[in-house]
């Protein structure tokens, strides 16, 4: 009776209502997600739900995407996929701040020239492929104007080899629209890093090229190496081998940390740089390296200045004179990318050449953050900043050199909460006084009273504010032109040619240091393509049975015609034996031609046996596991009405 009301006309209408009502509720659910993917592809880190928590107005994204030029790609769609989708997801955590338009630009059209008003830009993702659209743009509706272009940024192109970088693109996309104001970066240095005077020629000296890189993307200022305070128009602090400093300028640059500024800090335990520049006249000095006392322990690192990383499978090799052999130079290295961590600033980058570098450790009972983003191979050993400054040769690290088997950091990301190394708050005006350059007129001295007047007058941070930024890089060499990059004028302007990845470090690193916490928080995530392993496993299973065979095959034929060239040194003439030879050596060879194509159909049809199992798996897994939780259901509730009659 119930059978024939639920299959009547009414009962299948009243159950194709329910169906839709069904799926309009879930539809509006979006929130609502289950992500089985393997690295939680489909699920927002937390530092991007407070980027997108954070918004306090309407952002538009716009994805310009040649999805018809694409159709015949597959990789490159299912990446066009994964695009889509994560900027979905973003749009359903904004609370309603975020906007997605997906536009497929065709030649000539409106879209088109929308796309290159964005500097979006159509470009042949393979040789010989149409040129398609592929970049992303945010966009401040509220700062549009009539004739006049609002603040927006784009992405040029989503490169498909960034995939595991795409959340922190976009995160960062959205935050400089957000803040478009450029980053102003303050610069504290030892070395003549953005200009200078050479005391040997007498000349003045350029700018490194790292500075023109940095310059052209960031406001820079330069700091005097006595400064009492850091100006809060800084938003990160470059320390660039920091000797000698006062106790007055370490406590500053401890406060703007402590206060939420960034530092990118290059320390070095024997600056190759000053090396040079001091044998070629330019004046003696007593320490070629360099620290920051009591700040890198305060913030988590342990870092000895009287220690150089020699590394044994890392050496370059360099020529002492011309004619000579090149030599393995232990103290410089040659990073390349397997040594990187999958970190935004290092996970992108090729090869990194330092020299004569420092280790970085974590410090004990240290409450921050450790991360390593550079590290050696395992053939290395620490050696003393006294016998680098002796050695001429550097066939002596060849010698004196003892694996230490032990990974070595050469460069370390450190965040979470800091204690202050002041702890018991500013240095005392007779430290502060003590420290000052002896010699300094009373107009200086004034100065630096005035200074530390305002230092003092400014709340003293025993702890952070928040988790501290700080990139610290064991070297300051990995500056240098000559560990990176070749210049040449052209027209009157400098052209930078890079042949390893040290300037992309240090942008990447400023570029992350830039942003929010919630923004430097984020780290890489997983690739959305994944490779049948089992397949590929069955296939190089197969290749060493086919390529075996295949050994066994060619060495039957060269004893076979080994055979049949003895038998034909006899006579002119075929004999009844060789006759029987060759009729076994070509049954030979059908045998061996059968049994390859039975390794080659054993192949295919294990690999089709495994296709057909994950299609029937992927077509009948769900429905089968409903079937079997409406039988359950129905058999509990069939047992409770037993139960109550």
């Amino acid at each position: 009776m119930k059978n024939k009301a639920l299959f009547s006309p009414a009962g299948l209408a009243l159950i194709g209502i329910a169906l839709l009502i069904s799926v309009v509720v879930i539809s509006s659910l979006p929130r609502l997600r289950i992500d089985l993917t393997q690295d939680d592809l489909y699920t927002l880190s937390d530092g991007t739900r407070e980027v997108l928590d954070n918004l306090e107005r309407p952002i538009e994204l716009t994805f310009f995407y040649s999805e018809e030029a694409i159709g015949q790609m597959p990789q490159v769609r299912a990446y066009g996929n994964r695009v889509q989708e994560l900027l979905r997801e973003m749009v359903i955590a904004s609370n309603g701040n975020l906007t997605l338009e997906v536009i497929d630009p065709e030649a000539f059209s409106a879209q088109e020239d929308l796309a290159t008003s964005y500097g979006i830009q159509a470009v042949p993702l393979a040789a010989g492929r149409e040129e398609v659209y592929f970049g992303v743009v945010a966009a401040d509706p509220g700062t549009r104007v009539d004739g006049e272009t609002e603040v927006y940024e784009a992405i040029p192109l989503v490169r498909p080899d960034q995939e595991e970088f795409l959340e922190y693109e976009f995160s960062r996309l959205i935050n400089r629209v957000l803040d478009p104001e450029p980053t102003v970066v303050g610069l504290i240095t030892s070395l003549d890093i953005d200009g200078g005077f050479n005391p040997a020629t007498e000349q003045a000296t350029g700018a490194w090229a790292i500075m023109d890189t940095v310059r052209y993307m960031y406001d820079v200022r330069r700091l005097q190496n006595d400064v009492s305070s850091i100006d809060e128009e800084i938003d990160i602090l470059m320390l660039v081998h920091p000797q000698e400093l006062s106790e007055t300028t370490l406590y500053a640059i401890d406060q703007f940390v402590m206060r939420g500024g960034r530092a990118l800090v290059f320390v070095d335990p024997n600056s190759d740089t000053q090396t040079q520049i001091m044998v070629g006249g330019g004046g003696y000095r007593d320490n070629l390296g360099s620290e920051l006392p009591g700040l890198l322990s305060a913030w988590g690192i342990d870092y000895d200045a009287t220690q150089v990383v020699t590394d044994q499978d890392l050496a370059l090799f360099v020529t002492l004179a011309q004619g000579q052999r090149p030599t393995a130079h232990y103290g410089m290295l040659g990073v390349p990318r397997e040594h990187f961590a999958n970190d935004i600033v290092s996970g992108q980058l090729q090869v990194m050449n330092l020299s004569s570098a420092g280790s970085l450790n974590p410090a004990d009972a240290s409450q921050t953050n450790f991360e390593p983003l550079i590290q050696t191979s395992e053939q290395t050993m620490m050696m003393g900043t006294d016998f680098f400054r002796e050695m001429g040769d550097p066939t002596l690290l060849i010698d004196d050199f003892v694996s230490e088997e032990q990974n070595r950091t050469l460069a370390a990301r450190v965040s979470g909460p800091a204690s202050s190394a002041f702890p018991d708050g500013p240095p005392s005006t007779e430290t502060a006084a003590t420290d000052a350059d002896a010699d300094a007129s009373e107009t200086e001295q004034a100065a630096a009273d005035s200074d530390s007047s305002e230092t003092a007058s400014q709340e003293h941070l025993s702890a952070s504010v928040s988790d501290i930024g700080v990139i610290v890089v064991a070297d300051s060499d990995v500056l240098a032109d000559r560990m990176w990059a070749q210049s040449r004028q052209v027209a009157g302007q400098r052209v930078i040619n890079a042949f390893a990845s040290n300037g992309d470090f240090v942008i990447n690193a400023l570029d992350n240091l830039s942003g929010s916490t919630e923004l430097i928080n984020i780290r890489s995530r997983g690739r959305y393509a994944r490779p049948f392993t089992r397949v590929l496993a069955l296939q190089r299973e197969a290749d060493e049975r086919l390529r075996e065979r295949e050994t066994n095959l060619l060495e039957r034929l060269s004893e076979t015609e080994e055979q049949l060239q003895a038998l034909n040194q006899g006579s002119g003439t075929i004999s009844p034996e060789q006759e029987a030879e060759i009729e076994r050596f070509i049954q030979l060879q059908l045998d061996t031609r059968r049994d390859l194509r039975e390794v080659q159909f054993e192949l295919n049809n294990e690999i089709d046996r495994l296709g057909a199992v994950l299609k029937a798996i992927n077509t009948a897994l769900i429905p089968a596991l409903i079937i079997i939780a409406v039988l359950i259901a129905t058999l509990l509730r069939n047992r409770r009405r037993k139960q109550t009659r």
